[in-house]
């Protein structure tokens, strides 16, 4: 179904303020195309904004988040956008770039040992996931509840 521009930017203004907590804490940071050095510089700002939310644990959010940033370097030609918000429900992360193709989930292949494994690796250790359409391109993104970061 083709979504008009006007809806496609309700729809993202709705997801915005959905992960606009008052009492959340929320790291923001605009990615380089085809910059690999944003994924540990991702990780490590995950694991501080993880650190002052007080929950134990963030590896699986840092490895998620990982896959998430590396695919969208990877697999575009564009910037990206990564947004990690903490609030009482949990977290929530995405990852924005500016080509409309939707991501394929795809079974690895076992000759392959470095593509294929990012989204099957989301779906199977995220509470929630998912992809979105906005204005031009699209966000991927996962949640965990706050007993699982």
């Amino acid at each position: 179904m083709a979504m008009g521009a006007s809806s496609a930017k309700a729809v993202e203004e709705a997801a915005d303020r959905a992960t606009d907590q008052p009492d959340g804490a929320q790291l923001r940071r605009r990615l380089g195309r085809a910059d690999l050095r944003a994924v540990p510089e991702a990780r490590k700002a995950l694991r501080e904004l993880l650190r002052h939310w007080g929950k134990p644990g963030s590896e699986i959010a840092e490895l998620l988040t990982s896959e998430l940033v590396t695919n969208a370097l990877i697999h575009t030609d564009h910037d990206a956008v990564l947004t990690a918000t903490v609030g009482p429900r949990g977290l929530h992360v995405e990852v924005r770039d500016f080509v409309g193709r939707r991501p394929r989930l795809r079974v690895p292949n076992a000759d392959d040992g470095t593509h294929g494994r990012g989204l099957v690796l989301v779906q199977s250790l995220a509470d929630a996931w998912g992809v979105r359409a906005h204005g031009v391109g699209k966000a991927v993104w996962f949640e965990l509840d706050g007993g699982a970061v």
